[in-house]
């Protein structure tokens, strides 16, 4: 949520950035008029309050008097009607205040390029292994050979992911792993989880449902409520990330300022819809509506944000220079990143089957968005209430790491060889090849 004292001071700058997330610019006025009423009516309430507090007392002396008081009763009744009014009609106002400032998104830092979509984000820095090793991998960027097969030929042909099962059973967008592809699965998360406690992440393991507040906290709510999995009857989701439970754990709570930053990641399955990305990515593990993920989340106090953002871009580029899989980092612009977030970093791995990168970590600094939204405070040095700055992070997709595994260590007869920081976790084994199961 956006601070509505900032909107009210800096209306021109707050409209000419609401327009840059593509917010119509007359959005804001009529923000900004109905919490002008809503404040007129506050102030004329309080007079009104002040003068049937005055009424009471003439009553009341009158009474003592044993004096006539029903002109002043009378006239009571008249000033408590009035306020009965204003206060239905402030109800009012305000809803509509609260309507339109949930769904403004976060205004984007100075540095983001402006842009509508995509194609005005801005490309940071690219990474590939040492080329001594890299170079003896026929897939490498500068020589994929004919032969190379999308992960999802591959994982069918190795009989290790099953699309066709899950649609039967599920239905489209979701699929079975079986035999070492379920123990691949399982590796990468256990990787990734190992190397975030490394970087002092406390691991947790969250809840998949939560209620509507918390969904509101982190900014799914109201925007996006038709991408997400609902429970019919009650008020509750099956959560699109851990993102959403961890962020969340504070919130409503004053956070010692001694502790901050805090750092939390955790394994989750994360259900979507993805009701606007149809004709996208059919096939495979880039775009499901049941996926693992393993996610990154800090508290920070508002000095320590940006920092943080970088090393959390870090410590999720970290686990795909480990598995030394090809990446490159963009900044997005305001028409591309997220609703709640100021500054987006991508992480995009290399898919040489298809001769692109895609993104498996979105890296975001969401300022005070949301512990606005959450009421998450510490106390600064002056032990004044202060918003926290959240913070969150793929670390990372672990389905789409996966399918990147499957394309970059392929090999001509169709096996996959296996990262060597992952043999350990797949009992020393080096390569997956095509074994029956039935």
């Amino acid at each position: 949520m956006l601070d509505i004292r900032y909107l009210r001071k800096n209306t021109d700058e707050a409209r000419a950035r609401l327009v840059d997330r593509g917010v119509e610019a007359e959005t804001l006025d009529r923000l900004l008029a109905l919490d002008q009423q809503r404040r007129e009516t506050i102030a004329e309430v309080e007079t009104l309050k002040a003068q049937r507090n005055e009424v009471s007392d003439k009553i009341a002396f009158a009474k003592r008097q044993k004096e006539d008081a029903s002109q002043a009763i009378a006239e009571m009744q008249t000033v408590g009607s009035k306020i009965k009014e204003l206060d239905a009609q402030r109800a009012t106002l305000e809803q509509g205040v609260e309507d339109i400032a949930a769904h403004l998104p976060n205004l984007a830092a100075k540095e983001v390029p402006v842009g509508p979509d995509e194609s005005a984000n801005v490309e940071q820095r690219r990474w590939q292994p040492d080329a001594a090793s890299y170079s003896k991998r026929p897939q490498a960027l500068q020589a994929a050979p004919e032969w190379l097969k999308p992960h999802f030929e591959i994982g069918e042909n190795l009989g290790i992911l099953d699309f066709e099962r899950g649609a039967k059973v599920s239905g489209a967008r979701f699929l079975y792993y079986i035999g070492d592809g379920a123990r691949l699965e399982r590796a990468v998360y256990n990787f990734m989880l190992d190397e975030h406690r490394k970087e002092g992440y406390t691991e947790m393991i969250t809840p998949i449902v939560v209620n509507n507040t918390a969904m509101f906290g982190t900014g799914q709510y109201p925007k996006f409520v038709d991408d997400a999995y609902r429970v019919e009857g009650l008020e509750q989701t099956y959560i699109p990330t851990a993102e959403v439970p961890l962020t969340n754990y504070f919130s409503g709570e004053t956070i010692p300022a001694e502790d901050l930053p805090i750092k939390f990641t955790a394994l989750s399955p994360s259900f979507r819809k993805e009701a606007g990305a149809a004709g996208r990515d059919t096939r495979g593990l880039i775009r499901l509506h049941q996926f693992n993920k393993v996610e990154m989340v800090k508290f920070t106090k508002p000095e320590q944000s940006y920092d943080e953002l970088e090393k959390m871009t870090a410590n999720a580029e970290n686990i795909l220079q480990k598995l030394e899989i090809p990446y490159h980092v963009i900044m997005l612009s305001t028409g591309d990143m997220g609703f709640s977030a100021t500054k987006t970093y991508d992480v995009e791995v290399w898919m040489p089957a298809q001769n692109v990168y895609r993104e498996i970590s979105s890296v975001s600094n969401t300022e005070d968005f949301q512990a606005r939204r959450m009421h998450i405070t510490y106390r600064d040095e002056q032990d004044k209430l202060q918003l926290v700055h959240t913070l969150n992070g793929s670390g990372l997709a672990v389905g789409r790491t996966v399918a990147a595994i499957l394309e970059n260590y392929q090999n001509e007869d169709g096996s996959v060889t296996i990262p060597t920081v992952l043999r350990p976790y797949m009992g020393g084994q080096e390569v997956l090849a095509a074994t029956p199961h039935f």
